[in-house]
């Protein structure tokens, strides 16, 4: 991918010209597949703000692990003492699924006064989780934006493209005022057979990691960011609305991997200053807290992943590794 700097100034404009795009008929097939649905207008009003001036961060309970494939609870005392942490600095969250009590996320981050959440199912095939999830949207509509079916699905195997694309489009008919989307690698987006699915998207949510490329090792700061942001603009030909990055960044373990917190801080500070946040253009920060059991859970990649637990802006004991040191206090902080 081509590296070049991108300054603010640029962004933005990009962004008023894909606004457009999503306005005006016929506009949008010349820039690439997006959805135009009136319903959902004023939930892309509001993520487009939440995107442009606060930052959303990946979330899941950190009261939820899995063991033998078995998961425990989240309760709402628990999912307050993760929000509080995080409030300070992240006004959004997106979530991967509602299970085992992550419903509630949305009525402790409504108290906290977070403005926007994503909401995720991670089972397409379960009718439960989903209604939860509408039910979670109904007693929160006014923080709710969206909802992700699946994240690397078809990555793993379990569904594909196309069949995504469907259950997009079932799902919609129960909840059409809510952005609908789902979550991929970006070069799944890429693909030819993925323009049905983009098509049923309101909205991209995409995962960018640098650190799986083969140059990461040796590669700057500036370099890893620089090609996330290349993937964004990669994303804007083949897709005209809001592109939401969901999951990039670098763990800060094991160092034998050349994982650090010091190269985790380093790369965040890179992508800011490359990938200023703008309407249609942002980055989620990934992701809220380690999770050290996930080295032993399933990942849709073959073989061993010791740095899976170790992705965090904090700790497992909420405790603010370098990199959230480093990110400033969000103005405007109640």
């Amino acid at each position: 991918m081509r590296p070049f700097k991108l300054t603010a100034v640029y962004h933005w404009l990009l962004s008023a010209v894909l606004l457009s795009c999503l306005l005006v008929p016929g506009l949008a097939a010349a820039v690439g597949s997006c959805a135009q649905r009136p319903a959902a207008k004023p939930a892309l009003t509001l993520l487009s703000a939440a995107m442009a001036q606060g930052r959303f961060v990946s979330y899941q309970p950190t009261q939820i692990q899995i063991h033998q494939g078995k998961a425990t609870r989240a309760d709402e005392a628990g999912i307050a003492a993760d929000l509080a942490v995080l409030r300070p600095r992240f006004d959004g969250l997106i979530l991967y699924g509602v299970l085992d009590g992550a419903d509630r996320v949305v009525d402790v981050a409504a108290r906290l006064g977070f403005r926007a959440v994503i909401l995720g199912v991670w089972n397409l095939n379960d009718a439960r989780e989903l209604d939860l999830a509408l039910a979670a949207a109904e007693r929160q509509p006014r923080l709710v934006v969206g909802l992700s079916l699946g994240n690397e699905r078809v990555l793993a195997g379990v569904t594909s493209l196309q069949a995504l694309a469907t259950r997009l489009q079932q799902a919609r008919a129960k909840a059409p005022q809510l952005l609908w989307t789902t979550t991929e690698p970006f070069h799944l987006f890429e693909q030819a057979a993925a323009r049905p699915l983009l098509a049923q998207m309101d909205f991209m949510l995409v995962n960018v990691h640098p650190v799986f490329q083969p140059w990461f090792r040796t590669a700057s700061d500036a370099d890893a960011a620089r090609f996330v942001v290349n993937v964004v603009n990669d994303m804007a030909a083949v897709y005209c609305g809001p592109v939401l990055v969901k999951e990039t960044g670098v763990p800060t373990a094991p160092a034998s991997m050349g994982f650090t917190a010091q190269r985790q801080a380093g790369f965040w500070r890179s992508l800011q200053a490359q990938l200023p946040p703008a309407p249609l253009r942002a980055f989620a920060y990934f992701s809220a807290f380690d999770a050290p059991w996930r080295v032993n859970d399933e990942h849709p990649t073959a073989g061993a992943q010791p740095q899976e637990g170790s992705w965090g802006w904090y700790d497992s004991a909420r405790q603010p590794k370098l990199a959230a040191q480093q990110l400033s206090i969000l103005s405007g902080r109640n």
